[in-house]
């Protein structure tokens, strides 16, 4: 009976649930139904609202691009009526033209016609003027008793004698130009030798000057007994004179390095204070390395300055000696690093080996570096060192040649002279002051503006060539062969200078007029 009602309870209660779990899931759907129509119902009003707002999002569109429209529509239009007003003005021009040009037109038909009439009034001038010339022609034959081929034959005569006596004065002044060449190359022989010899030859380079903190220094330097003045002396084989010139000392040598040993070593022991013979001998022997080394770090500079390579030490040691070299006032280890770079350019602008070039341009005078105990000249002495330390054929030979010494086989050769005559022969490079050669380009412009229809003369090729513009309504063109021989001789008889001068006179006619 328990079991009986414990099974109905379970029963009961099963059903029970059953049927409230179907009422809920029928709530719940209920529920979700009402959820769904209300999402459904937002989400139309939503749309409705987003459609209203695109709508009048377009027509705010469509209201700009009108607007913008109308704009541009107007702003062509005033761009039209510009043109339109422009394309007015410039037909209003050319109409304007258009008459100027008609009436030009018609002057130039009348200025045609009167000159068509002047010309034949001038045929009928120049008719009237022969018939006048052949009048006075047969006056002066009579009253001269020679005809005009007799004139003629006298005249050629004369400028055939005149010419002969030209021709006389151009040789005569080519054998003394030639005489002046053979006397300077001689100088320039003579010179070289005593500069080898005695390391230079003025006085200007054969002295140095040490000034001296105060006049008790000289009885320093002479030392007891004069052993200080003479242990510098036999240290370094420079003379020191000591005079009455105020707080210095004269070093005078023939050799520059020597010279130069003897006045840094002074100057260095003037500085420290102690002077005495073992000093002294340890200050020049420190010195004389200094320099030595000095003279090589020159040398390499000239190399590493031309791009060079493998350029031997002892032709390194020689170009740092031609510091100390000059030939006629000039620098011979400039002369020569500026007569390698102008190799180098010739060379380039010729299509050859630069570096080749640069480097006999550079080594063309290094013979002149070694003392007078070698024999021969320059050229051969610098062409036997290049030889035997290592230097091509090419660069002996060009070194041999720079002077003509020997015959050029190759186009370096000939630009190793050509950059040596440029080096040497340039304004100011030598002994000509730039005073003077500035005076002469004065003399010669000044000369050729004195002759009347000259306006502007101008001397160009470092004074060697005078160009002169004259008026060509003042001079004809028969007149400028007489005026260019006259400012020729002028010159000749002003000036002095060598070689030779060129006249050039220049005379044109313009014509200016201006297309509108």
């Amino acid at each position: 009976m328990t079991l009986l009602i414990y099974v109905l309870i379970v029963a009961v209660s099963v059903f029970v649930g059953f049927y409230l779990s179907k009422i809920l899931q029928k709530r719940k759907l209920e529920e979700y139904e009402r959820i769904g129509k209300k999402i459904i119902e937002d989400a139309k009003r939503e749309a409705e609202t987003i459609k209203k707002e695109a709508s009048l999002q377009a027509k705010d569109i469509i209201i700009q691009a009108k607007t913008d429209f109308d704009q541009e529509i107007k702003a062509r239009r005033l761009e039209l009526n510009k043109i339109e007003q422009r394309l007015a003005q410039k037909e209003a021009s050319y109409d304007r033209r258009l008459e100027l040009l008609d009436k030009k037109e018609e002057e130039l038909a009348r200025k045609e016609r009167e000159v068509l009439h002047r010309e034949l009034e001038a045929n009928e001038k120049i008719k009237e003027y022969d018939r006048l010339l052949e009048k006075e022609r047969e006056k002066l034959e009579a009253l001269s008793g020679i005809t005009s081929e007799e004139a003629k034959q006298m005249l050629l005569q004369k400028v055939e004698e005149d010419a002969k006596f030209e021709a006389v004065k151009i040789y005569k002044r080519i054998e003394e130009e030639a005489k002046e060449k053979a006397d300077k190359k001689a100088k320039e022989i003579i010179a070289l030798a005593v500069q080898r010899y005695a390391g230079e030859y003025v006085a200007e380079e054969s002295v140095s000057v040490v000034q001296l903190p105060n006049e008790e220094m000289k009885g320093r330097i002479i030392g007891r007994e004069g052993r200080n003045i003479r242990a510098l002396e036999a240290a370094t084989g420079v003379d020191i004179i000591i005079d009455d010139t105020p707080e210095a000392v004269i070093l005078s040598c023939f050799n520059p390095i020597r010279r130069e040993v003897a006045r840094l070593a002074l100057e260095r022991l003037i500085m420290d204070g102690r002077i005495h013979p073992a000093r002294i001998e340890e200050v020049v022997a420190k010195v004389a390395e200094e320099l030595e080394e000095k003279i090589k770090e020159a040398g390499e500079k000239a190399v590493f300055d031309l791009g060079l390579h493998n350029v031997h030490p002892e032709l390194i040691k020689l170009l740092g000696k031609l510091q100390f070299r000059s030939s006629y006032a000039q620098n011979v280890y400039k002369h020569s690093i500026e007569v390698a770079f102008i190799c180098g350019i010739i060379a380039s602008e010729l299509g050859l080996n630069v570096k080749e070039a640069k480097r006999a341009g550079l080594l063309h005078d290094i013979g002149k570096a070694v003392d007078h105990e070698i024999e021969g000249s320059h050229s051969q002495i610098g062409a036997d060192l290049a030889k035997r330390y290592g230097e091509n054929e090419e660069i002996v030979h060009a070194i041999l040649a720079h002077h003509e010494e020997v015959e050029a086989h190759s186009i370096l050769d000939i630009v190793v002279q050509a950059a040596d005559a440029l080096s040497g022969a340039r304004p100011g490079a030598r002994r000509e002051m730039l005073e003077t050669y500035i005076k002469r380009l004065q003399d010669l412009e000044r000369i050729a503006n004195s002759f009347p229809g000259v306006e502007k003369s101008y001397a160009i090729q470092a004074g060697r060539e005078i160009r002169i513009v004259v008026n060509s309504e003042v001079v004809t063109d028969d007149e400028l062969f007489t005026l260019s021989r006259d400012i020729a001789k002028r010159i000749e008889s002003e000036l002095s200078y060598p070689g030779q001068i060129k006249v050039v006179v220049i005379r044109e006619t313009r014509a200016v007029d201006y297309a509108r």
